[in-house]
């Protein structure tokens, strides 16, 4: 009833556009002063919702709509709650594009409209729109972006050993095998995460997937068309723990893998324990206080090479927003998430909020549009493999049902490591939990 009564509204809307000689059918259009619009989603420190609020601040200023923003570190299980309970944020801010698909097959959204769809879908690369387009209909729009796709090293352990930065897989095994030959520990490793130990692992099997495989069997495997007991799915498993276990490979913080928690290899590399760590973009808030992160610095990165060079495949993360209200002001809001004007205030306002200067403030975007020279030092580089990178994959556990994607898919892969269950076992008893 509630989204019947929004279509009426929109439709006496759309009638009084007309009448006033307004031949612009813009989803947004007209005047939306003394509107108001709700956000909701999961970034909560002053630093990242502050600087989303003085984003949507100024949109707000333009527009004349009250746009407030609330944030909260359990919002996944909140916007479960407020939706099933009829009384969702008028937009949220999804980390898993999974659940978008979810929210939608249940009806709580309401989809994109054409015309916002084609001008944001103008602003971002291939494949972008497509992680929030289920059965054809696109169901959000993408509006933060993050990394996977990195290898954080050591710089001082690479001059002194002479090593090149890799630009080829094979040549990765290579350079691996032979700072072990060398004496020199190449990864450090680690896997635990409380309630969500082993999805650095499944980052690595994500990130191979793309370069072992490709793109279409990565979207096969997603979509369960591939089983995880594929031949092409093991293989990549076994790569990752062919890799860990190779004597001399990794040091793990915490005594193992999977007891080392994802963080706390920061300081190994940092004093040149181990040279390398492949982690996200946002892994710069683990290396130690002090510790010199760029170009000429302790700790710099280079990207996680591909199979060849005909291609870049890239991992990636980040947020989606989706509306659970059917309205202009709501879509002008939406639009506004999307695009290029909302990257770029954002990232002037958490540089702000940091301090400012050229410095990082722990905000990506892969839009297109956005002007790149407000991203400084690492994440200039960041950005621009984002922009550069293709194809461009989701991870994909944040793509998979969450039993799947959020359960055994870690759960599983951590039995591995830890040599408690055999690979074909793990690989069975995932695929035996898809919904």
């Amino acid at each position: 009833m509630k989204r019947m009564r929004w279509i009426a509204i929109l439709a006496v809307f759309a009638m009084l556009v007309a009448a006033c000689g307004d031949d612009d059918d813009s989803s947004t259009s007209g005047d939306l002063s003394g509107t108001r619009v709700t956000v909701f989603g999961p970034e909560s420190s002053d630093e990242e919702a502050g600087a989303m609020q003085d984003a949507l601040d100024v949109f707000a200023a333009e527009t004349g709509i009250e746009i407030v923003y609330t944030g909260a570190r359990d919002f996944s299980e909140q916007i479960n709650a407020q939706a099933a309970g009829g009384n969702p944020a008028d937009i949220a801010v999804f980390p898993q594009p999974g659940k978008v698909g979810d929210f939608a097959a249940e009806g709580y959204l309401v989809a994109v409209p054409s015309d916002i769809t084609a001008s944001i879908d103008a602003q971002w690369g291939p494949g972008w729109m497509d992680f929030y387009n289920f059965d054809g209909t696109q169901w959000g729009l993408p509006n933060k972006s993050d990394l996977k796709s990195i290898v954080w090293y050591n710089t001082a352990v690479f001059e002194a050993g002479g090593y090149d930065i890799p630009t080829t897989l094979d040549g990765l095994l290579a350079l691996t095998n032979q700072m072990i030959a060398d004496g020199q520990t190449p990864w450090c490793v680690g896997i635990e995460s409380g309630p969500a130990t082993g999805w650095t692992f499944t980052d690595w099997v994500e990130d191979l997937m793309l370069r072992i495989q490709d793109e279409n069997v990565y979207d096969q495997w997603v979509a369960n068309e591939v089983k995880f007991s594929d031949d092409r799915v093991k293989a990549v498993f076994q790569y990752v723990l062919d890799l860990w276990n190779t004597e001399g490979a990794v040091y793990a913080a915490g005594g193992s893998i999977a007891a080392t928690p994802f963080g706390d290899n920061g300081q190994p590399l940092a004093d040149g324990v181990c040279a390398m760590h492949r982690q996200a973009s946002f892994y710069a808030a683990f290396i130690p206080e002090g510790i010199g992160i760029g170009e000429g610095e302790t700790i710099n990165t280079f990207y996680f090479p591909a199979a060849d060079d005909s291609s870049s495949p890239i991992l990636v993360a980040g947020t989606g927003v989706s509306a659970f209200r059917d309205a202009p002001e709501v879509w002008a809001v939406m639009e506004y998430l999307g695009g290029s004007d909302y990257a770029n205030e954002r990232q002037n306002a958490q540089v702000a909020r940091k301090g400012g200067g050229e410095i990082s403030s722990g905000y990506l975007t892969a839009n297109l549009d956005a002007d790149a020279g407000n991203w400084f030092g690492l994440e200039k580089f960041f950005v621009e493999t984002l922009l550069e990178g293709s194809p461009a994959r989701f991870d994909a556990s944040d793509l998979m049902p969450a039993a799947v994607g959020a359960g055994t898919f870690w759960t599983e892969s951590t039995s591995v490591v830890n040599g408690d269950s055999s690979l074909d076992d793990a690989l069975a008893a995932i695929d035996a939990s898809w919904p």
